[in-house]
């Protein structure tokens, strides 16, 4: 949106500035947490609706014990008129006050992102014109900047209005990724994947990106997406993939044409020569999860017994850690201390926060013990009070 001259610019969503002129007036790296700062976000969105004085006094005050707060709410007007005047913004009376109610003046023109982002998803809902409808969708989904007023999610009104304007988003997403698979579009389908997951992470917006790639001929490309994701929602959330990302992964696998070769070739392909590491197998949850099944397969014929073990890191007080620094290097840890202690015909995979799933083919019960000692012996060092607490079940075949 280019700026015009003499027009309030207040931006709401993922982050909090106001600009005037092209100069920065409140937040940006400016103190965005004072009450002159709290006041404006209120008042400038709220607009021409107005918030009640008691509101007013309540959103920024709370509960503190004053003896006078309605001149505690005068003395921060007072002061906010004075920084927008400062900043040359004519501000005698830019908040209005009518019947106990406090408005933002009309005489200042005044563009607030957020309003300008829901007003092209309305005109979008309303338009008949496909074409129109698109460019609409699009263009309220790359308004939208972030959480809004990401600062405040502890206030119950910006925290209603950012769940607000977040359905909003994911509608507009939906609906234009719609429109342009209808259109077969998926250039511009892959840059608002891209888009959506970068400013509005661990929300699946990977399958719309991975859906393009894999309708333009980048079943590679999809492919590697979908393994970086997969990292992605483990290392930051301990989260394993989606059911929606997997249907889209499996959608993948069906999609992906490979050039007809000769058995040989294929065969190299697929055996992964280059892979001496030393230890068990380490894979990704989606992988895991398709040899678990293939393994539950093969003991139909009996004369195997498989065991699939959890491995999970805890404090000195046996509880489940699941946050903090000293988790990632565990983890890690971990990680190495499992794939030593198995052999090359195991699997595992990373499961949850501090956790990894093994699954151990052809042994014993006994054996499980002897492999945690081993994995014990690697893991734990010194006076170390972290330690990992194991369960393990057989893995049986059910018809």
């Amino acid at each position: 949106m280019k700026e015009q001259d003499n027009v309030l610019y207040a931006r709401m969503l993922g982050s909090f500035s106001l600009r005037w002129n092209g100069q920065l007036v409140a937040g940006g790296s400016k103190a965005n947490d004072s009450q002159s700062a709290y006041l404006l976000q209120i008042l400038i969105h709220e607009g021409q609706n107005g918030v009640s004085r008691d509101k007013l006094e309540e959103l920024l005050f709370g509960d503190r014990d004053m003896s006078n707060i309605h001149h505690a709410l005068q003395s921060v007007i007072y002061n906010t008129k004075k920084k927008l005047l400062k900043a040359g913004i004519p501000a005698e009376n830019c908040i209005e006050q009518q019947k106990g109610v406090f408005r933002w003046s009309g005489d200042i023109p005044t563009v607030e992102d957020a309003a300008y982002f829901e007003s092209l998803y309305r005109q979008a809902q309303e338009t008949k014109d496909l074409d129109e409808r698109l460019a609409l969708y699009l263009e309220a989904c790359y308004a939208y900047g972030g959480e809004f007023l990401s600062m405040q999610t502890a206030t119950v009104w910006a925290a209603r209005e950012a769940r607000r304007y977040k359905e909003i988003f994911c509608t507009c997403v939906e609906r234009a990724a719609e429109l342009l698979r209808v259109s077969q579009d998926f250039f511009q389908m892959e840059d608002l994947g891209l888009y959506a997951a970068r400013i509005d992470p661990l929300a699946d917006w990977e399958t719309v990106t991975m859906e393009a790639l894999v309708s333009l001929g980048r079943a590679d490309d999809a492919r590697k997406l979908y393994d970086s994701t997969v990292q992605y929602y483990f290392n930051e959330q301990g989260l394993r993939p989606s059911r929606k990302l997997m249907e889209q992964f499996d959608r993948l696998g069906e999609k992906m044409q490979y050039r007809h070769a000769v058995l040989d070739q294929i065969q190299s392909e697929l055996t992964g020569a280059s892979d001496l590491s030393q230890g068990g197998y380490l894979c990704n949850y989606p992988v895991f999860l398709g040899i678990y099944r293939m393994v539950e397969r093969m003991l139909e014929r009996g004369g195997q017994s498989v065991y699939i073990m959890l491995c999970t890191i805890v404090d000195g007080k046996g509880n489940p850690m699941r946050e903090g620094e000293i988790l990632d290097q565990l983890i890690s840890r971990m990680g190495d201390a499992i794939r030593l202690s198995i052999r090359r015909g195991d699997a595992m995979c990373r499961y949850g926060k501090g956790q990894y799933l093994v699954l151990l083919i052809n042994t014993t019960r006994e054996n499980c013990n002897v492999i945690q000692r081993r994995i014990n012996a690697r893991f734990l060092t010194g006076r170390q009070r972290t330690g990992i607490e194991y369960f393990v079940n057989s893995v049986f075949w059910t018809p």
